[in-house]
């Protein structure tokens, strides 16, 4: 059981900046930030200090996480890594590995803290209860001088795929186009750096700053850390309903306001970018039919753009209604991994993705999120994330685009670059 408290905040930029901070002495920490978004429960969440946790491979992953989540009851807060397609399908992923990430990695914290509004909501496990005051005194007179000062190396950022056979790898991708295999893949590449350091936290709250994201993360795990600035959500059970919003489709801001209104415009309008979406939102509509009530599945939403700090992107929203007892971790197994970071059909574009990249995806294209107590679930997907192995010194971020029949190789690759924009600003920049 938890014991729950409410109390104003009157300056709740300090208090994230504070909490953010004093979270740091634990070793595992999820921090999520709608950045006041409505498309939360909350504004933000933090969840620390681990009460029980599971952590494992792709092997029989989802039935473990299932007998964990049902035996917990409680809050539990972690990611699903994108290779638990070898669990849900039977694939394999062999490609370089620089991050060593656990695949699948939950916990049920001690302490909870959800800030909605100017209101702080408190929720620790009844065992720990005597520590919310001290703890609160704690985080509001966080001194700077306690936070961590350690700097950022000068880093050098490589392609895992250098830009000649980019190309070469895409023209492979549309020759499996024109062959009918595959209609449409989520074909990514990975920028890192070797032998660097950073100071995380500092690294997510720059990359926030500049995207300022409904999906925003910082995760810890011992020495392993997730920085993502995601716009996209994953799948969301609230009750009996069930939504997914895929994201395909994307185009730069504008200079100005008038600019901004005419890219909006082209991207509303452009075939290729809405046959994209269109296609996931198929995938996304058939995976949600094998839990759904018969004949529950809508499509609220279709090819709708929304404007980020960085770039426009076109968002479709899929609804569905599942029975009461309809468990979650199978909800999330029937869609996992997300259409929009894989393609159509979906297992001949995983294994081409497989053949193609260089690099094991790692958390990239994952998901992170909770759940409730109740079973209700909110997962994003992990893109526009930087990933960081302390111990072994290794960065890296990810970016793709989808591949259909209309793609144009030169263009794909501007898109990455765009994608990749901010990761690279902050990485590049941070001292």
């Amino acid at each position: 059981m938890r014991t729950s408290k409410k109390i104003t905040l009157t300056d709740i930029k300090k208090f994230k900046a504070n909490i953010l901070a004093w979270a740091q002495q634990f070793d595992k920490v999820v921090w999520l930030d709608s950045n006041d978004a409505t498309t939360s429960n909350f504004d933000s969440l933090i969840a620390v200090d681990v009460y029980s946790e599971i952590k494992c491979d792709t092997n029989n992953s989802f039935e473990k996480l299932k007998e964990y989540q049902q035996t917990t009851n409680d809050f539990i807060f972690g990611y699903l890594g994108y290779d638990l397609k070898n669990d849900v399908e039977k694939l394999h992923s062999n490609n370089f590995d620089g991050l060593h990430f656990p695949d699948l990695y939950f916990f049920q914290p001690k302490k909870l803290f959800f800030i909605s509004g100017n209101t702080l909501e408190i929720k620790y496990l009844d065992n720990y209860k005597g520590e919310i005051t001290s703890d609160l005194e704690e985080i509001r007179h966080y001194d700077e001088e306690r936070r961590s000062n350690l700097s950022t190396d000068q880093i050098k950022i490589k392609l895992r795929i250098h830009k000649d056979e980019y190309f070469s790898k895409i023209n492979k991708i549309l020759a499996h186009i024109h062959r009918g295999n595959i209609y449409e893949v989520s074909f990514c590449q990975e920028f890192f750096a070797e032998n660097s350091t950073i100071n995380p936290l500092k690294v997510y709250q720059e990359l926030n700053t500049i995207s300022s994201s409904p999906f925003a993360t910082f995760l810890k795990l011992d020495d392993k850390f997730l920085l993502s600035a995601s716009p996209e959500r994953f799948l969301k059970r609230t009750a009996n309903t069930v939504i997914s919003q895929p994201i395909k489709g994307t185009i730069k801001r504008g200079e100005n306001p008038s600019e901004d209104k005419k890219l909006i415009a082209q991207l509303e309008n452009d075939k290729k970018e809405r046959a994209e979406n269109i296609m996931i939102v198929d995938l996304v509509r058939n995976d949600l039919s094998k839990t759904a009530i018969k004949g529950s599945v809508q499509v609220s939403e279709l090819c709708k753009v929304y404007t980020f700090k960085q770039l426009h992107q076109l968002i479709s929203t899929v609804v569905s209604e599942v029975k009461t007892e309809t468990n979650s971790v199978d909800i999330i197994k029937s869609l996992f991994p997300m259409g929009s970071m894989t393609g159509a059909p979906k297992i001949a574009a995983m294994k081409i993705i497989e053949d193609l990249e260089e690099t094991k995806r790692s958390l990239y294209s994952g998901a992170v999120g909770y759940f409730s107590p109740r079973g209700d679930f909110d997962f994003n997907v992990v893109i526009r994330s930087i990933l960081y192995n302390r111990s072994e010194k290794y960065i890296s971020y990810s970016v793709g685009g989808a591949i259909t029949a209309k793609s144009i190789p030169e263009k794909e690759y501007e898109e990455c670059l765009l994608k990749a924009k901010a990761m690279r600003e902050v990485l590049l920049n941070s001292k």
